[in-house]
């Protein structure tokens, strides 16, 4: 078995990662396999805070419960996906945590949806480590997540793995399901791609910040906000000094990147 770090004097890395489709929960795939590797190699952490594409809200709001639910927040899949449960605690010192940010509201009803799972059930196959899920707040400006983001900071100091789950290029409208084709990317979506890791490789986060302002191929990459808000949270952590690692670097079915990294 791998041993994780150490993690009482170590700062916590921050993640994001391209979810892709639920099915990545229970196929056994490149994707799937190197967010086994994740969970096998960075510090083992006391909890995680994910931020998913998956829950919008009006409003900032933070799980609370003891137990969070497994959401099954999609439709048209096989019933062993729909089988599938990650039963990890809730943790109310980190709820407490977030709440401490901001004016941001406890929620009992949410959960953890497949954003935060179908990464989690691969990383940490034994839920044995307590989840909080934070909303995107509809109402914020992207300057204004990325604001929140930066908030959480001191969170990585305390031995918590933030993650952000998304996808830098997502459109789902144009996504090609032909057979034989789902590795690849239409041109806009790799032009758009690469012009996300350029930004990002530059620090040009201001840039990113103002995503509607980057042209066509950009604005087919992201028809609407919530799977490219993620990775903003995840680059507010960053510090001077810090590295971008990538992984999982490839394109899906034309109109979507699985495209995920790592800051350490």
């Amino acid at each position: 078995m791998t041993e994780h770090r150490n993690t009482d004097s170590a700062r916590m890395p921050a993640l994001f990662v391209g979810h892709g489709s639920p099915m990545n929960a229970i196929e056994e795939n490149a994707f799937s396999l190197s967010w086994r590797s994740l969970g096998q190699t960075l510090p083992r952490p006391r909890a995680i805070l994910c931020i998913s594409a998956h829950w919008e809200t009006f409003g900032a709001h933070v799980t609370a419960m003891e137990r969070p639910r497994t959401i099954h927040d999609f439709g048209g899949f096989p019933p062993e996906l729909y089988a599938v449960q990650y039963p990890a605690s809730g943790s109310r010192w980190l709820a407490e945590a977030v709440l401490g940010n901001r004016a941001v509201t406890p929620d009992q009803a949410w959960g953890l949806d497949h954003g935060c799972w179908s990464v989690l059930k691969n990383m940490y196959p034994e839920a044995d480590v307590p989840v909080v899920q934070l909303s995107l707040d509809r109402n914020l400006t992207p300057r204004e997540h990325f604001a929140l983001g930066k908030s959480l900071s001191g969170l990585r100091d305390q031995g918590v793995l933030v993650i952000g789950s998304g996808n830098l290029v997502h459109n789902l409208r144009l996504l090609a399901f032909s057979e034989g084709q789902t590795a690849f990317g239409f041109d806009w979506a790799l032009e758009a791609n690469a012009l996300f890791k350029r930004l990002i490789d530059e620090g040009a986060f201001d840039t990113l910040m103002a995503y509607e302002t980057l042209g066509r191929a950009v604005q087919l990459a992201v028809p609407t906000p919530e799977h490219f808000l993620p990775a903003l949270y995840v680059l507010a952590l960053k510090t001077s000094g810090e590295r971008i690692r990538y992984f999982n670097d490839e394109p899906w079915g034309g109109s979507l990147t699985m495209t995920s990294f790592l800051v350490e």
